[in-house]
């Protein structure tokens, strides 16, 4: 699959289509595949970003709205240094884009070859939002940054997105 591709997972994950959350649960648990398809109590309007400002996707409902950007790999560790600090410069960009308008930031990480929930949800460590986003953003793990400024974001330290979803439902 394609990095779009993984857009349009999550795209069709967060808007609540029944044929796309039958296909990303197939291999989850019990308690993965109840707390995904909770999204269907409130989905969100989901829209695919055009520009590259460090944003791939748009979640949008009436309590909570948020810019996600969707990572994927077969590694379970990407660093923004690999990509000639682009991504780095990217993630600097969103922090200053989501503070200014004081909206929380999401990255989302889809770990290639998994079986169960395969994506994994950070946000970046910045002035909290107000409202429940702030709250959100309390709770979500955030990209570790490197001395030298670089990002990191370590799958197994991210939030399951079955939970993310969850929390987002309740």
């Amino acid at each position: 699959m394609t990095a779009s591709s993984y857009e349009r997972e999550l795209k069709g994950i967060l808007s609540g289509r029944e044929d796309v959350l039958q296909r990303v649960t197939k291999t989850c648990s019990d308690d993965e595949r109840k707390d995904y398809w909770s999204i269907k109590n409130k989905p969100f309007i989901v829209t695919r970003a055009a520009a590259s400002l460090g944003v791939d996707i748009i979640a949008l409902r009436g309590d909570i709205s948020f810019p996600l950007e969707v990572k994927s790999s077969i590694k379970r560790v990407i660093r923004t240094s690999c990509n000639s600090g682009r991504e780095t410069e990217q993630a600097e960009n969103f922090i200053e884009m989501c503070s200014q308008s004081g909206v929380l930031p999401v990255y989302a990480f889809r770990l290639k070859g998994t079986r169960g929930d395969s994506w994994r949800i950070f946000t970046l460590d910045m002035e909290p939002p107000k409202g429940i986003a702030g709250y959100i953003h309390n709770r979500l793990p955030k990209l570790r940054q490197t001395p030298k400024g670089n990002y990191v974001m370590e799958w197994d330290e991210g939030m399951p997105l079955a939970s993310f979803i969850r929390y987002l439902s309740s």
